[in-house]
């Protein structure tokens, strides 16, 4: 999906003033400024009220945000499920339900773009058969290779044991040691 004029759907916090834009200017008042009641594109909090409107919007219809990654908002309404992936101003929806994931459509101006074979060069595959979804980083390493002139390298093992589980367990348990494990780029350290 992507949001038709993502950030003017934000509202603004702050008195902000502007000059009348060229071709509104009000005949005889051309002096007068116009105060924002809402975001408009440039406008360096634009983002940020976007995503905090949007925010409010979704857990208004009770999504939960993930705690992990505050971009990912999931619902569970009895044997229904749906995820809502957002980046900037395209969203990913993921369910089982699908009037539940059209009402979704209908809480801001979106286009869908139809079912999603990528995002954010993460290619998504599908099997119905044999009800799986899954996603891999393929062109992304592609161009890690590329990038370092090892494109044609051998490829080796992951840097861990074969068959060790990662549980959530091992996730940070405080907020100190969240907030180190977010300042290191996973794609960076590997």
């Amino acid at each position: 999906m992507d949001m038709k004029t993502a950030f003017l759907n934000g509202f603004v916090e702050e008195e902000i003033f502007m000059d009348q834009p060229k071709g509104f200017t009000a005949v005889g008042e051309e002096q007068k400024v116009y105060r924002l009641q809402r975001s408009i594109y440039g406008l360096k909090q634009a983002f940020r009220s976007w995503n905090t409107r949007f925010d409010e919007v979704i857990r208004g219809y009770d999504f939960i945000k993930n705690y992990y990654d505050p971009c990912i908002y999931k619902k569970i309404s009895g044997s229904s499920i749906a995820y809502l992936v957002l980046y900037v101003d395209d969203i990913l929806l993921i369910g089982n339900d699908v009037k539940m994931l059209g009402d979704i459509k209908t809480w801001f101006s979106m286009k869908d773009m139809g079912e999603a074979s990528y995002i954010l060069d993460i290619k998504i595959y599908r099997d119905k058969s044999r009800r799986m979804l899954g996603l891999t980083q393929c062109s992304y390493i592609e161009k890690v290779l590329k990038r370092f002139k090892i494109k044609h390298s051998k490829r080796g093992l992951l840097p861990m044991r074969h068959g060790v589980k990662l549980s959530k367990k091992q996730s940070p348990k405080t907020d100190e040691e969240l907030k180190r494990m977010s300042n290191i780029p996973y794609a960076s350290a590997v």
